[in-house]
């Protein structure tokens, strides 16, 4: 398994980017839209990061590669919610546009991190 700090991966980093830009604009709605879809988007946007760190630590090629499959699981939750904030007319077109850069770099970073993860040492020579 990589010896790599978590916290000093791209996609880790990326994560934690998409998570706090999205926790500054739910901070800001009113309390119907932040206690509803608002803890929704907030959750689903931190496990992302969030399972690629327990993923790290889990120890295993296996356990890393399903917690990075649950994190991209919640990426795309994170984008349901987005576009749900978006039609009740909670996120501004620039606030739209911020996040869809974001995930747009996002995503594939976690499909080719899980890529690399492999099944074993041996995976990564071949």
């Amino acid at each position: 398994m990589a010896t790599k700090s978590f916290q000093k991966l791209r996609v880790y980093k990326l994560s934690e980017r998409l998570a706090d830009e999205i926790w500054t604009t739910v901070n800001t709605w009113e309390p119907f839209a932040k206690n509803t879809i608002g803890q929704q988007i907030v959750r689903s946007a931190d496990s992302v990061g969030a399972n690629i760190a327990e993923g790290v630590g889990r120890g295993s090629y296996f356990d890393n590669k399903r917690f990075v499959k649950i994190a991209r699981g919640s990426l795309y939750e994170t984008q349901h919610w987005l576009r749900r904030a978006y039609t009740r007319n909670l996120l501004t077109v620039e606030q739209v546009n911020l996040f869809t850069a974001v995930i747009n770099d996002l995503a594939p970073q976690v499909n080719s991190y899980l890529q690399s993860i492999g099944s074993s040492p041996k995976d990564r020579e071949q």
